[in-house]
């Protein structure tokens, strides 16, 4: 005896099955018409009408995820093309035709699995069979489900079947990856993409089932299966199946979340809140007895992402029918929740649980990779404060004095750049130490003065200092045309190796933006600025560069055009390396080192020198 369902008006009524012989519900409550077809009424509609009037295309594409209705709708629509009651949108189902393409024992209706039949030679029989007249329907149909398996020769031997069958053959794609087709049959197909079933579609269903089933089921039992499904309506059939055996009286939450090793909504809440009061050891504790419980690792750590999912959701202001696992009612608690915690660090949440998911189906300790992912989500600062900060030091004003923000404080609030002499801290930030910074660049005297004077290069300071300048505490030079010469000077004075050879050939250098210099040489040295154009020496210099200025700095080197070439009328700046070696060379210091057993550490400038200049 068959024991499929059968269709009368409309709704199900299961047929009685042998008694050696359990059929699944999936099978049992496969969809028998267009009208039953759950959630796909795109699809319903277009396959219909083209039936109605008669504008049948030889060749169709169903395209869609795992379980939304491909094969059935196939079978739905051979039904409807061979139904003995006619060629109509709405089969009888009750006809022996329509009766045998349900059990898929059709002789017209052949069904082909395009995995196992992915061949050149499967394809060549199939195309030696096509002339074949149907036995006593109207149509030959090929069903071929995943088609994306066939072999590139098997698709090309198909190619002229396919856009020129006889009259009587008419072929249904099924695939779940239609990128893997080429385009060659896809413009030989009308296409239809399924979409994943929505979640009170499969509501609908999953009552519908339990209720012909005569099984008592709870509402958030229902959708809570429905939700786990992810839009597969055959995956919420197969929980259901297992829920009909795990629990015959009466379907509830907690047998679901038992069965499925899921988390209660409360017992997930006090971990979210853990998370986010950043109290390391109360999470560790929760999601140790949640294990204890027989609650899996990876359901939980997924349950946990899609919960920053809905509050991530929830503070950027959609509503409750967007949440995936949140119930309506407690919509206004994580909109509250979301925009404590803030959406930076609700993203860097989910994104450290993203990647502990991909890692735990490649690991055998997924509990420890599970607690690493916790206490470094719980160690996460609030990363709404740093895109402040960030933003802030983008914008040109002043960094702030402490190397780490607080979670708790707002952020300094921004203050214009220049607005005070260089060497005053921005009013409102903490002072630094009495102690100086040391810098290369030294500061105005302490007299008080209305305009800032061009900064002395280092042969006008004391004792020259080479240690590189903290640009998180150091204060921040305004680069202009009066002062963009000695900054230049002391970046060369810095630099070392090669790099300052090359550089040291400058014809001119200026200004062009408020971080930006351009360096200009001659024509008869564009080769140093080729060299100096290294990813490694220009990024070196422009390091040395901000480290003196206090803020990102960048350089453009440049060669000047012959019609303004100039000669060289200034010496070129010589390293710190250079300078040394000099200096060993005169007699009267080489006579002192050997004497005293000393070494040069640094070369200062005499005194008349710094005279002369000013």
């Amino acid at each position: 005896m068959s024991s499929e369902p059968t269709s009368v008006d409309g709704e199900y009524v299961p047929s009685e099955a042998s008694a050696d012989q359990y059929v699944v519900v999936a099978r049992r409550y496969r969809p028998d018409s267009f009208v039953d077809l759950v959630g796909q009424p795109q699809v319903s509609q277009a396959l219909k009408n083209a039936i109605a009037t008669q504008r049948i295309g030889h060749a169709y594409l169903f395209t869609g995820a795992r379980g939304v209705g491909k094969t059935s709708t196939a079978r739905i629509l051979a039904k409807a093309l061979n139904c003995a009651t006619g060629l109509t949108p709405e089969p009888c189902g009750t006809c022996d035709i329509c009766l045998n393409i349900a059990r898929g024992d059709d002789m017209d209706v052949l069904e082909i699995d395009g995995a196992s039949n992915r061949g050149i030679d499967e394809i060549r029989q199939l195309r030696s069979n096509v002339n074949i007249r149907p036995s006593r329907g109207r149509f030959k149909i090929y069903i071929i489900d995943e088609v994306h398996m066939l072999t590139t020769p098997a698709f090309n031997a198909l190619l002229k079947t396919l856009e020129e069958p006889p009259e009587h053959v008419k072929f249904v794609f099924c695939t779940t990856d239609p990128e893997k087709i080429p385009i060659t049959v896809l413009s030989r197909c009308q296409r239809f993409d399924f979409a994943p079933v929505d979640t009170e579609s499969i509501v609908d269903r999953l009552r519908f089932i339990v209720e012909s089933e005569g099984v008592e089921a709870d509402e958030s039992a229902l959708t809570l299966l429905a939700r786990r499904a992810n839009g597969s309506l055959r995956d919420s059939q197969s929980l259901l199946e297992q829920l009909l055996a795990f629990s015959a009286a009466r379907i509830t939450l907690e047998a679901v979340h038992q069965m499925l090793g899921t988390a209660a909504d409360e017992r997930l809440s006090e971990l979210v809140h853990h998370i986010l009061s950043r109290d390391v050891a109360a999470a560790l504790h929760a999601f140790d007895t949640a294990i204890r419980d027989g609650i899996d690792v990876g359901q939980l750590v997924e349950q946990l992402l899609t919960r920053f999912r809905d509050m991530m959701a929830a503070a950027v202001g959609c509503t409750a029918d967007l949440m995936l696992q949140v119930p309506p009612d407690e919509h206004e608690q994580l909109v509250l929740a979301g925009q404590q915690a803030g959406l930076p660090t609700l993203l860097a949440m989910a994104q450290i649980l993203d990647e502990c998911l991909i890692r735990l189906r490649q690991s055998s300790h997924p509990r420890i990779l599970a607690e690493i992912s916790l206490v470094r989500i719980c160690q996460i600062e609030d990363l709404q404060q740093l895109a402040t900060l960030i933003a802030q030091v983008g914008g040109g004003g002043p960094r702030p004095a402490t190397a780490k923000p607080s979670p708790v404080a707002p952020p300094a609030k921004p203050q214009p750049p220049h607005q005070q002499p260089p060497s005053a801290p921005p009013s409102g930030q903490h002072t630094p130490p009495t102690q100086p910074p040391d810098d290369p660049v030294p500061a105005k005297p302490a007299a008080t003065e209305n305009t800032t004077s061009a900064p002395a290069t280092s042969e006008t300071t004391g004792p020259e200092n080479t240690e590189p300048v903290n640009t998180g505490t150091a204060r921040q030079l305004e680069i202009h045309s009066g002062n963009v010469e000695a900054i230049w000077k002391e970046v060369l004075s810095q630099l070392e190796d090669m790099t300052s050879d090359f550089a040291r050939f400058y014809d001119r250098v200026s200004v062009s933006a408020s971080n930006r210099l351009v360096v200009s040489f001659q024509a008869g040295y564009s080769f140093k600025k080729e060299s100096c154009e290294r990813v490694d020496r220009k990024a070196k210099i422009e390091k040395t560069l901000s480290q003196i200025v206090g803020r990102p700095m960048l350089v453009d080197l440049a060669v000047l055009p012959e019609e303004i070439q100039e000669s060289p009328t200034q010496q070129p700046t010589k390293s710190r390396r250079q300078r040394m070696r000099e200096t060993e060379a005169n007699p009267l210091v080489s006579k002192a080192l050997e004497v005293f057993d000393a070494e040069v550490q640094r070369v200062e400038e005499p005194a008349h020198k710094n005279a002369s200049r000013d």
